[in-house]
């Protein structure tokens, strides 16, 4: 029996670890399906009624595809004009800098690392502009995910909860219930925030005289847009802005939208606006949100930023039920000390 139980148990573990191979490459666009699946599930229950539930998920699929294809040749195309023109800039600068009178040690240096530098930045942006194939493919991936979420989420949910064991199912409910309402909290909070940096990065274009009116509103709106594809982000759009300045020899105005836009568009309002938003809209935190947002990226790359904060408040329900039920155990009484034994009546 132990040997038939070992090799029960080391068939199940290489299953496991197959699958996890075969699965972990796409877990980046199925993680973040499921979210735009969650998020658009509200609309998906209001069109089922109408057209059913697998009409319902097709229509918003199409949407999706709709998008995501406008989405993919803008990125496309703003990534090779910022490849170039980062790539540009940077040897331009480097080669400026070479021309300075500085000290022989300092040129020494700096001829030192841009010839470590260039290199390096070349084959970064060959492998960015090599892996297009796999972004489309992922992208595949996250459509089909995001289809079969919404097409069967009734089917989904249940199972789900049936998982649930019975003599747990209070504990199970509190953690369900405190998942739905931080991933809530983290969509909202996602889609007030890329409005605002949308909004904000149209002002600094005009603010710092970067283009005209209609220009500066697609810039804000690239940025909304490129806010919900991790790869990318809106720092692209005042990348672009930074790199043209420094590019026409202006450096403060390159400086000056390079921090505008790393303050108040990407990726500080990650860290900083958005785990205030989470921690009212959840009743979290806020210190709690902030750590699980920079320690689950760290850990996780830009998953973590939602799968953070989620872990740190699952945790919470998992220690306060513990000392729920610390609390109902009755309490023992402490050993006492033997008495000493009564002296002995003397004859």
């Amino acid at each position: 029996m132990k040997v038939e139980g070992a090799v029960w148990a080391a068939t199940v573990l290489l299953i496991i670890y197959l699958a996890w191979r075969t699965v972990g490459p796409l877990i980046t666009p199925i993680f973040f399906a499921l979210i735009l699946a969650y998020a658009a599930y509200p609309i998906h229950k209001r069109l089922s009624p109408r057209i059913g539930e697998v009409g319902s998920a097709l229509a918003l699929t199409v949407l999706i595809v709709g998008l995501g294809g406008l989405i993919t040749f803008e990125l496309l195309m703003v990534s090779v004009q910022v490849a170039a023109s980062l790539y540009g800039s940077v040897v331009e600068f480097l080669g400026w800098l070479m021309n300075q009178p500085l000290p022989p040690k300092i040129l020494d240096f700096l001829g030192s690392f841009s010839n470590q530098l260039i290199p390096k930045l070349s084959e970064y942006i060959s492998k960015r502009a090599f892996s297009i194939p796999t972004y489309l493919l992922q992208l595949l991936v996250f459509l089909f995910t995001f289809y079969y979420a919404l097409a069967f989420s009734r089917e989904i949910t249940e199972e789900i909860r049936l998982l649930i064991p019975e003599r747990n199912r209070r504990l199970g409910e509190q953690i369900l219930e405190s998942l739905n309402k931080t991933l809530g909290a983290l969509v909202r909070a996602w889609l007030v925030l890329n409005v605002m940096k949308g909004f904000l990065m149209t002002l600094g274009f005009i603010i710092f005289g970067v283009s005209d009116l209609y220009t500066a509103i697609v810039a804000g709106f690239l940025t909304f847009v490129f806010s919900f594809v991790p790869l990318f982000e809106g720092w692209m759009i005042w990348l672009i802005a930074g790199a043209y300045f420094a590019k026409e020899g202006m450096y403060l105005h390159a400086v000056g939208i390079s921090l505008y836009g790393f303050l108040l568009v990407s990726p500080m309002p990650d860290y900083t606006v958005r785990p205030m938003m989470v921690a009212k809209d959840a009743n979290l935190d806020e210190t709690l949100v902030f750590i699980g947002m920079v320690g689950g990226t760290w850990a996780m790359g830009v998953k973590g930023l939602i799968i953070g904060p989620i872990v740190l408040n699952l945790l919470l329900v998992l220690l306060k039920e513990w000392k729920g039920e610390l609390s109902k155990e009755p309490s023992r009484p402490l050993p006492q000390a033997p008495s000493k034994p009564a002296p002995r009546p003397q004859a």
